[in-house]
């Protein structure tokens, strides 16, 4: 009772001095499709406060008693003022049209006009789904993970990579959730596609920083990634056929303004036209993937809605008889969003992921095998966001996950000369609390401030093994095997606090100072020595061996707007201290190893940057520049001497240019360039004769670069006038990737001269070395 007490007396001089206040609620939604809006901004100008609606397009506003008028706007969309006269609570529903007059203008953001300077956050970024569609693509596919990569601070691999580097973090530091559920290998054809599909998307939001509480168990971002309801009012289609692939969206309602559905596939065919033609390389072979998304959505009633998801897709490559390989993801996703009075929403989700992948010899071979492995999670959250007044918004919840990996399985035949193995599987329980408060003080000052508490628990059923030295584990030094039973605990659990503060100080009418800190604690690696992620990865949980990645960033950053909020401008700074980095020592081997603890080392890093981005989001020409200058470095004891080097991350410069421009209702064009600097890598400083074998003696880690990368692309889209009066709507996208046929280095290798083998010389690889054209052919109803 005490407890109670205290926290009712905290509240009472919380809210001590407000007058009688009423709540205005509901939800935001799009008023021809039904779908809810995500970031509306509200706004009271008599009363000069407001909001914005969340994640499902709920909104709250606590108003003194008295009339008002609400101010609906949003980007894209006729902004919508509604007078109210509060003398108690109440329930408004509000549908926003679509701003026809400007129809000829590209919009290119779906937030509100002024977010870049109001919102409390910082290091954010949304992605509009309409302008990820007009970019170039690559044979004929829109990827949303490939435009990640043209904002500042966000880098990949090269060609034919999916990871992303956020702020110098790994491509294993990123939370990438798909309607909450986690996806861990986001990559199609071994990195040249994401597994999302843009006609299933609804919004894409990426945090690099100032990370909210609701987020954890990944050190450097969030992408957060939310499908499409479903069409409510009528059922509608769209699809595409490109150079590779051909994708069909369907949506409608089931029970009109109740109950909706939308089903979206892809797949690529060149396999199937190869054999229908009769290419002979395809008649043995085969190589395809697909994606398949599935939604529906239930209003049961004002206050209960109920959300169930799904997406499953998978990578299948076949060489003959002599190798294959199957990847892909499946997750499923169910919630509940209930609301408790005027100002208290919650969301419940299970959630259900798996990744899960297989390598083998068909069985008819002497040397057949099948390896597979995955890593599969059980997650619960329950979500609170508590509307208390007009100059507080609480955050609260609690998340359990269940993890479970199983590293490598091989099964082998009676004829294979190989023989089976299991390796150790492994489980742990992640549990966490969080609160967060945004608190607006005055009219300048905003502050959110939350706090994140985090359990890693490892669990059996799973045995550990024990070294001499436990602290540098040697696979010749192994003392004793102990074997737990099924959910018994395994060791002591890592327990974390994550801190969450920043701050928006108003410093004009269209201008403002923003500051934050976030402390994120990952307990999952990758373990991989490539740069990017493979079908092969291996995911292993913190253990006694492996402690939790922890990284501290703090940002700072100056926002203005100009021209009625046509321009957004942007520069931030940031600092990241990384502790418990994993690296692996010269000559790992981590292919079917059971004792990967011993081929690991363990150090910290740091990185540092300054991030510039001008943005024109309206008009007939859009699009944004951004530089990246950045420093990423890393100290791990056994490596390079002890000495500091480059991570794998590091980019000095990035650049990213994108224009758009509108010629009229029917063509419009596209083009970006991109240019960073190289990849890091160890060259050899020198080499020897041993018995007429040739030895290289390599320079300081990461001590030289690749060639620096740049390529343009452009896009050409044609809208007929006569889709003006047709049912089925038609678009022709014809893109060149690559225009100037840049030989960007993936990678560079040295070998002996063929003709003089006293002369070494080195080799560039490249992925792409010439243009790339396609052609899409676009269609809905």
């Amino acid at each position: 009772m005490k407890y109670l007490f205290l926290i009712l007396t905290l509240l009472s001089l919380f809210l001590k001095g407000y007058p009688q206040t009423f709540t205005v609620s509901g939800y935001i939604r799009d008023a021809g499709s039904g779908e809810t809006l995500i970031g509306v901004t509200c706004y009271v100008p008599g009363n000069q406060t407001g909001g914005s609606s969340n994640q499902y397009g709920f909104y709250s506003l606590t108003l003194p008693g008295g009339s008002h008028k609400i101010a609906f706007s949003y980007v894209g969309y006729e902004t919508r003022t509604i007078e109210v006269e509060l003398h108690k609570n109440q329930e408004l529903n509000v549908k926003l049209n679509e701003d026809t007059q400007n129809l000829i203008e590209v919009i290119v953001s779906g937030t509100p006009k002024d977010r870049n300077v109001e919102g409390v956050e910082m290091s954010r970024e949304k992605i509009p789904m309409q302008m990820v569609k007009k970019l170039p693509s690559f044979m004929g596919e829109i990827d949303v993970l490939r435009t990640m990569t043209l904002l500042p601070g966000i880098q990949n691999g090269g060609e034919g990579s999916s990871g992303l580097y956020v702020r110098g973090g790994g491509p294993d530091e990123n939370l990438l959730i798909l309607d909450e559920a986690p996806v861990y290998n986001a990559s199609h054809l071994m990195g040249f596609f994401s597994v999302f599909n843009s006609d299933a998307i609804k919004d894409i939001e990426v945090y690099k920083g100032g990370i909210p509480a609701q987020y954890g168990g990944k050190a450097s971002s969030v992408i957060d990634i939310r499908m499409k309801d479903g069409h409510i009012n009528e059922f509608h289609g769209q699809g595409g056929i490109g150079n590779i692939s051909s994708r069909l969206t369907l949506e409608g309602p089931v029970i009109k303004d109740k109950w909706s559905f939308i089903v979206s596939g892809r797949r690529t065919y060149a396999d199937v036209l190869g054999k229908l033609v009769g290419i002979e390389a395809l008649k043995e072979n085969r190589l395809y993937f697909y994606d398949l998304n599935m939604k529906t959505n239930i209003r049961f009633s004002n206050n209960d809605r109920l959300f169930i998801s799904a997406y499953t897709g998978d990578d299948f490559f076949k060489l003959g008889e002599s190798i294959y390989m199957k990847w892909g993801n499946l997750t499923t996703t169910a919630r509940w969003n209930h609301i408790f009075g005027n100002q208290l929403f919650s969301n419940t989700s299970f959630i259900y992921s798996q990744y899960r992948y297989n390598l083998g010899v068909p069985e008819n071979s002497a040397d057949q095998f099948d390896w597979n492995s995955q890593i599969e999670d059980l997650n619960f959250k329950e979500d609170f966001t508590w509307y208390l007044n007009s100059e507080n918004k609480l955050n609260f919840g609690i998340n359990i996950i269940k993890h479970h990996f199983e590293p490598g399985n091989i099964g082998t035949n009676e004829n294979s000369f190989f023989e089976s193995l299991k390796l150790t599987n492994y489980n742990a329980i992640n549990g966490a609390v969080y609160a967060s408060n945004e608190q607006k003080i005055g009219t300048l000052l905003t502050v959110k401030y939350g706090m994140r508490l985090s359990v890693f628990q490892q669990i059996g059923e799973g045995k550990v093994r024990g070294y001499q030295n436990p602290e540098a584990p040697d696979a010749g030094e192994i003392i004793s095997e102990k074997v737990y039973e099924k959910w018994e605990k395994i060791g002591s659990p890592y327990v974390h606090l994550e801190p969450r503060l920043s701050f928006k100080l108003t410093t004009g009418s269209a201008s403002s100072v923003k500051a934050s800190y976030n402390r994120m604690v990952q307990n999952l690696h990758l373990i991989s020595n490539t740069n990017s992620p493979t079908p092969l990865d291996i995911w292993l949980p913190s253990s006694k061996y492996i402690k939790p990645l922890i990284s501290d960033q703090v940002a700072a950053g100056y926002f203005l707007n100009l021209a009625g909020n046509a321009f957004e401008t942007s520069v931030e700074v940031y600092f990241k201290d990384t502790k418990n980095i994993l690296d692996y020592k010269d000559g790992a081997q981590l292919f079917l190893n059971e004792n990967l603890e011993t081929e690991l080392l363990t150090g910290s890093g740091y990185a540092y940057g300054l991030e510039f981005l001008v943005k024109k989001q309206e008009g007939k020409i859009t699009g944004w520049l951004g530089y990246t200058l950045a420093k990423s470095m890393r100290k791990v004891p056994g490596i390079n001497e002890g000495k500091a080097y480059p991570s794998t991350y590091d980019r000095t410069h990035d650049v990213s240019f994108i224009l758009n421009y509108d010629l009229n209702q029917q063509l419009s064009m596209s083009a970006n360039w991109v240019y960073s600097t190289g990849n890091p890598v160890t060259y050899p400083a020198a080499k020897y004769d041993v018995q007429g074998n040739t030895i290289f003696y390599y320079s300081d880690r990461n001590g030289n670069r690749i060639p620096d990368y740049h390529r343009l692309d452009f896009s050409l889209t044609y809208n007929p006038k006569k889709n003006e009066t047709r049912k089925i709507k038609r678009s022709l996208n014809v893109s060149l990737y690559n225009v100037y046929a840049r030989r960007n280095a993936y990678s560079v290798y040295f070998r002996q001269n063929e003709a003089n083998p006293s002369v070494t010389e080195a080799m560039r690889l490249s992925i792409i070395g010439t243009v790339i054209p396609s052609v899409t052919y676009n269609f809905n109803f």
